[in-house]
């Protein structure tokens, strides 16, 4: 046997480190409250322009100062998570509650009356996205920080990754439908009304669905983390708020970890910060201003991108285990680029049908920049306890989703922007200036393609091999097995 055969019989799964098909079911549906929760809001914001007639600039304000806050309570969130003590754990108390309570708010923040003024929208869904965004980060951060500590195995992790992100993407695959329903006229009188019904279905989701992993799951570390904070249960506020910032700091200075951060701040927030511009693109350059028809190929196109999307995730899964996580990135991410370029040539008002073309090549970005990510953070979460002695997934699952939601509140807030400086109007209607198509577009395909290079430029010195992960977990079990002694 040679040494690269030797090394692959040493790196296989063991039997006790893989995750059960089961549980991998169960953690994606974590995953599916997740996105559809993520998604939803973003996608049903475009009711409040087309439907209540606010201003542009306004709603991407809203977006951008109730991410701000989602941002800024994502540290203190996985700071809590991380030394919370209990009987059930450090992250399940903190899963079930916090899906019932973003579950209720979201159905209730949308059940808004029409005919007010727009300043009076304005603070009522400023104040209610501000309250739901703290009801979701209580069960976000922790479904993330459970992710991360389920399995020690390299692959096992992208394999759990790849599972989520599968099972999530359906909620990927459901929200491109959502304008449509709501203007569906045999479903409700308008969009507003349509707004409401389907807050409440997809609040009821999250309340059943979302609460699951907490209940049929065990946490892997409780018991090392139970010797880390020994002796420390009686901590004043003062030395929890040291502590805080001493956490926070040995994190966003860790090195591995900010490549990670660069390139999902890029290729999301990227993609985030023009996902309503094509929306525009189709209804107003493709179709003259039928919403009917533009609603109908939204939602075609996100069901395609959906589908392509499941055979990436498998794609990329198994392909990491071939060429490492780092390469397989490099691949995705060259991929989606491809894709964007092609969706210039693909809006074609003469065959509207020829945007779905790219649809599968753009699925390569987000499909792989969220399997492989999420299985490369777990290994940094490795690679931290050996380097300063601390289980801390909740801290870097919650800083890592705190960098990139400061980068959504900044897309969204330059999203509103972006589309008045286009010269978008919507009492306009189908009668846009030939400038301000053409802006929609270069904006739509432009912006994903230059953050999508900046992200493969970023994660180019990332270290972390197959070998090298393999290595600090026999340092860490040899330093844990001493400890338990």
């Amino acid at each position: 046997m040679n040494a690269s055969q030797q090394d692959r019989s040493i790196y296989e799964t063991a039997i006790e480190d893989r995750i059960s098909f089961i549980q991998k079911i169960i953690y994606g549906l974590g995953s599916l409250c997740n996105n559809l929760l993520a998604a939803s809001l973003g996608c049903m914001a475009i009711v409040l322009n087309l439907g209540l007639g606010m201003n542009p600039a306004l709603i991407g304000a809203i977006m951008s100062l109730s991410r701000l806050t989602d941002a800024l309570t994502d540290p203190i969130m996985g700071y809590v998570s991380d030394h919370t003590r209990s009987r059930w754990g450090r992250r399940r108390p903190y899963i079930f509650s916090g899906a019932i309570l973003a579950g209720l708010i979201f159905a209730l923040m949308w059940q808004i009356p029409s005919g007010h003024s727009e300043r009076f929208y304005f603070w009522v869904f400023l104040i209610g996205t501000n309250i739901f965004y703290i009801a979701y980060t209580i069960f976000a951060t922790p479904f993330i920080a459970l992710g991360y500590e389920l399995t020690p195995d390299y692959h096992e992790r992208t394999r759990l990754m790849g599972f989520s992100n599968f099972i999530g993407q359906f909620a990927w695959m459901a929200v491109p439908w959502f304008y449509a329903i709501m203007e569906n006229d045999r479903l409700f009188d308008n969009s507003v009304q349509g707004a409401k019904g389907l807050a409440i279905a997809v609040g009821a989701i999250v309340v059943v669905v979302g609460a699951l992993p907490a209940i049929f799951f065990k946490e892997r570390y409780q018991s090392i983390v139970q010797r880390e904070e020994k002796g420390k249960v009686f901590r004043g506020l003062l030395t929890n708020i040291t502590e805080f910032f001493k956490s926070f700091l040995i994190t966003i200075r860790f090195r591995p970890f900010l490549k990670l951060c660069a390139a999902t701040f890029l290729v999301f927030n990227g993609f985030m910060m023009v996902s309503g511009f094509g929306s525009y693109v189709i209804i107003y350059y493709l179709y003259g201003g039928n919403k009917d028809l533009g609603a109908t190929l939204m939602g075609w196109f996100g069901t395609v991108s959906s589908i392509c999307t499941f055979c990436v995730i498998a794609l990329i899964t198994w392909l990491s285990t071939k060429i490492g996580k780092r390469k397989a990135f490099f691949v995705s991410t060259s991929i989606s680029i491809v894709g964007y370029a092609l969706k210039w040539f693909c809006y074609n008002p003469a065959k509207p049908l020829m945007l779905l073309i790219p649809a599968p090549l753009i699925a390569f970005g987000l499909g792989g920049l969220f399997t492989l990510v999420g299985a490369m953070m777990a290994d940094v979460c490795d690679l931290d306890e050996l380097e300063n002695g601390h289980r801390r997934e909740g801290m870097f699952g919650a800083i890592y989703w705190w960098v990139v939601k400061l980068g959504m509140a900044l897309a969204f807030a330059l999203s509103g922007y972006l589309l008045n400086a286009t010269g978008f109007d919507v009492a306009l209607g189908n009668a846009q200036a030939p400038k301000t198509l053409l802006l929609l577009r270069a904006f739509d395909v432009g912006i994903p393609i230059v953050a999508s290079a900046l992200a493969i430029w970023a994660i180019a010195s990332y270290k972390i091999t197959e070998a090298k992960a393999h290595s600090i977990r026999q340092e860490l079990e040899l330093r844990r097995g001493k400890a338990a002694a």
